[in-house]
């Protein structure tokens, strides 16, 4: 089968991640949910999160998720929850944003494998702090320090 009969229909989304009608100016470019090496990922994910596109981050790093090693998922599901978390906050919806935040920390706390230039524990602790407020939307996600 062609795996390009397997992707889901692009729809037309905001920056936020939120379905619009086609043709809607606030449309962004969708992103190629195509699994990368773990290194392109982080690039295109942090180009993402750079532009205030964490939903779109989200999406890049749930591709690797789903198709990384075994023993890499917690890593790659805890930085695709925190996008997911920040996601929320970017929306208003403040406990999500935290309960996500936290969760994705906690994956990232706990994880020993390899990082690619991560360092888990940092952003596990940059993810709770922005828990603590994540109104605070001025705060910005830095995969690699």
């Amino acid at each position: 089968m062609d795996p390009k009969s397997l992707r889901r229909p692009v729809r037309a989304r905001d920056p936020l991640g939120r379905p619009i009608p086609v043709g809607d100016p606030r449309a962004v470019d969708p992103v190629d949910e195509s699994p990368r090496a773990p290194g392109p990922t982080l690039d295109e994910a942090q180009r993402l999160l750079d532009q205030g596109r964490a939903f779109s981050a989200h999406e890049i790093l749930e591709a690797r998720w789903k198709s990384c090693p075994p023993g890499e998922r917690e890593f790659w599901q805890g930085l695709a929850q925190l996008c997911v978390g920040i996601t929320h906050g970017q929306r208003g919806n403040l406990v999500g944003a935290a309960r996500l935040l936290r969760r994705g920390a906690a994956r990232l706390r706990d994880y020993t494998g390899p990082a690619y230039g991560v360092d888990p524990l940092t952003v596990a602790q940059w993810a709770e702090n922005a828990a603590a407020d994540p109104a605070d939307t001025e705060r910005h996600l830095r995969l690699r320090h």
